[in-house]
């Protein structure tokens, strides 16, 4: 097992200084914000739908080319999904990804880049799940159509003629990242669900919003812990009980090796770093990557910080190829 420094004890040892990539950009994004406020200009599903996409067209770079890339869908459902092979005719592993987006943002198109850059990184199969996002389809409907990929997706490759290897990993960034690891839990025991690996990039594990960073980091950092309780209202319409429902609060025991990715200024990084004690402390093999001046999201900001993006998709294809004992 690696651990971060600063940070691992669920607190910064020093105050994490802003990457000065980010600096300017995060400037006239906070002058936005602000005047959005001051204006009472109203935050809609569509406003955090077309802000995250066109972050991510501007900041986030194109991605690199790959040899196949392919749309389908999967299940009885006909779930979206869409493959990059790095490597097509060679056996490899499959990494299933799940966009963020707070349940209500990003898609497939969105997070193109990015699952480029995963497949390059990582030498596996990407599968890109296009689930369905709230409001108009609440908890757990994404999660329904995540988990029906991962029961589907071995035949629909298998018929589509790629060749694999078995493994299956699953990864996820901010809200998918809630779904990954929710969904590790839950399939940890099913019999024709073997995952290999976990990867959760910046995740929102905990839905009560009690932890220490949401205060911390809550204002001036893209991502406000304002919206976040904007995005869990919406995603959770019937009264559920956002502590159960939560993957921090979710058994551990039976868990695949887990890599855990958090971001020094990002509103989510106390969760993060709580998930991991509690990996430890049930014995699951892991490892943590910490960024210390970065925020959430940064990898759709890619052009602003490329070298941190870089390391940290080396370190996902690192993590996804290397072998661990269980400690």
């Amino acid at each position: 097992m690696t651990s971060p420094t600063p940070g691992c004890d669920g607190a910064a040892e020093t105050e994490p200084t802003l990457d000065p990539g980010l600096r300017a950009w995060l400037d006239r994004v906070n002058h936005a914000q602000s005047e959005g406020r001051r204006r009472g200009v109203p935050d809609t599903p569509e406003s955090a739908r077309m802000g995250l996409a066109t972050l991510t067209r501007t900041q986030g770079g194109h991605g690199p080319k790959l040899a196949h890339v392919q749309d389908i869908h999967v299940g009885p459902t006909g779930v979206p999904v869409r493959l990059y092979d790095p490597q097509p005719g060679v056996a490899k592993g499959v990494c299933v990804f799940l966009h963020g987006g707070g349940h209500m943002a990003g898609s497939v198109d969105v997070y193109d880049p990015i699952c480029r850059r995963l497949a390059a990184a990582t030498e596996r199969l990407v599968a890109s799940v296009d689930y369905r996002l709230a409001p108009e389809h609440p908890y757990p409907a994404g999660l329904a159509d995540a988990l029906a990929v991962l029961n589907h997706l071995p035949q629909a490759l298998a018929l589509e003629g790629h060749e694999l290897t078995g493994q299956m990993a699953l990864a996820g960034d901010s809200g998918g990242g809630a779904l990954a690891a929710t969904l590790a839990t839950i399939t940890r025991r099913h019999p024709s669900i073997v995952l290999d690996r976990l990867v959760l990039i910046y995740p929102s594990l905990d839905y009560t919003l009690e932890q220490p960073s949401l205060d911390e980091n809550g204002r001036g950092y893209l991502l406000e812990t304002e919206k976040i309780r904007w995005y869990f209202d919406h995603y959770f319409q019937h009264n559920e009980d956002r502590q159960q429902a939560s993957p921090l609060y979710l058994p551990m025991d039976g868990l695949p090796p887990t890599l855990v990715v958090t971001a020094g200024l990002c509103p989510l990084r106390d969760e993060g770093f709580a998930y991991v004690h509690r990996l430890a402390d049930a014995g699951v093999p892991h490892e943590h990557l910490h960024m210390p001046g970065l925020i959430h999201a940064y990898l759709n900001l890619h052009e602003l910080v490329p070298d941190a993006c870089t390391r940290t998709y080396a370190a996902i294809g690192g993590f996804l190829r290397r072998r661990m004992a269980r400690s």
